[in-house]
């Protein structure tokens, strides 16, 4: 008999779901109650010994309240080992004081979560000047997953052109975007990226000839204005890109811009399910359940 089981925050549930069918798991909802006042109660489920959280942290602050409170009521409860699974990871971009009186969000959201579970595990996340994850939560076990297997894996599903270039569109997009192409054996160019603003960027490429006439397939770990899509998009078709698809980890645009990605020329966009949205077409459920098969024994 298991001693272990998933419960998630009401949001995630359908990723959640996926995940605890592959694990045989249990799987049941944290009620989440907010007053008039905006305060939350959070319940759980019955505790087992080993209890995997699922939370996906995009629109995170009062997602953040209510695992700290889950993470107190688990432990009251007789939880011995708590996971995160958090397959979009927040506040990761503030990793230094940029300027006088700023506060380092990704180490106090880091020390936070690090004091209330024992694991956490996430994708892609949006690290700079950090080198590994480890960094961000002291003191416990931590990993940082690729989604580019289970990219690759729907990339070749459906028949990827093998003439297609996978395009990145800064320096960052380096490692990620070379190991999917190495993945679908196909080639690879990297953007030059100047950020004039939150939205807006200007993109150039060192050799724009390689894309005459080619696919093109727009790879990036965090969509949340679309900005970088839309600049990189126009870049290809400057450059004479056939056609221009994008696919993306995390999908924190709103929805209502899909239809200016579709007007920039962009003729698909999908995004891995690290966060429920319309454009949602990679399923992570199986790379999660390989990593956490240990926590079953």
């Amino acid at each position: 008999m298991s001693t272990a089981a998933l419960q998630y925050l009401p949001a995630s549930a359908a990723a959640a779901q996926r995940l605890a069918e592959r694990l045989g798991l249990g799987c049941q909802a944290i009620a989440v109650h907010r007053f008039p006042d905006e305060e939350l109660r959070v319940t759980v489920a019955p505790v087992m010994q080993t209890t995997i959280v699922f939370a996906s942290l995009d629109k995170p602050n009062e997602k953040l309240v209510a695992l700290l409170f889950a993470s107190e009521a688990l432990r009251r409860g007789g939880a011995m080992r708590l996971v995160l699974v958090a397959p979009y990871l927040c506040y990761m971009r503030q990793d230094k004081a940029f300027h006088e009186g700023e506060a380092i969000s990704q180490k106090a959201i880091g020390h936070l979560l690090a004091d209330a579970f024992d694991r956490v595990i996430t994708f892609d996340a949006h690290l700079h000047r950090t080198k590994t994850i480890g960094e961000v939560f002291p003191g416990i076990e931590a990993e940082d997953l690729s989604a580019m297997p289970a990219i690759a894996d729907t990339l070749r599903a459906g028949g990827l052109d093998p003439t297609t270039v996978i395009v990145g569109p800064d320096e960052e997009s380096l490692p990620w975007v070379g190991d999917l192409a190495v993945r679908l054996r196909t080639s690879y160019a990297v953007a030059r990226k100047t950020r004039r603003g939150d939205n807006s960027v200007e993109m150039s490429f060192a050799d724009p000839s390689v894309f005459h006439g080619r696919p093109a397939l727009l790879v990036d770990d965090i969509a949340s204005s679309g900005a970088t899509l839309i600049a990189c998009a126009q870049a290809l078709h400057a450059a004479g890109a056939g056609t221009i698809d994008a696919i993306v980890t995390h999908a924190l645009f709103a929805p209502e811009l899909i239809g200016k990605l579709f007007a920039a020329g962009i003729r698909s966009v999908k995004s891995t399910d690290s966060v429920p949205h319309p454009t949602n077409a990679v399923a992570l459920a199986p790379l999660l359940a390989e990593v956490l098969r240990q926590e079953l024994l």
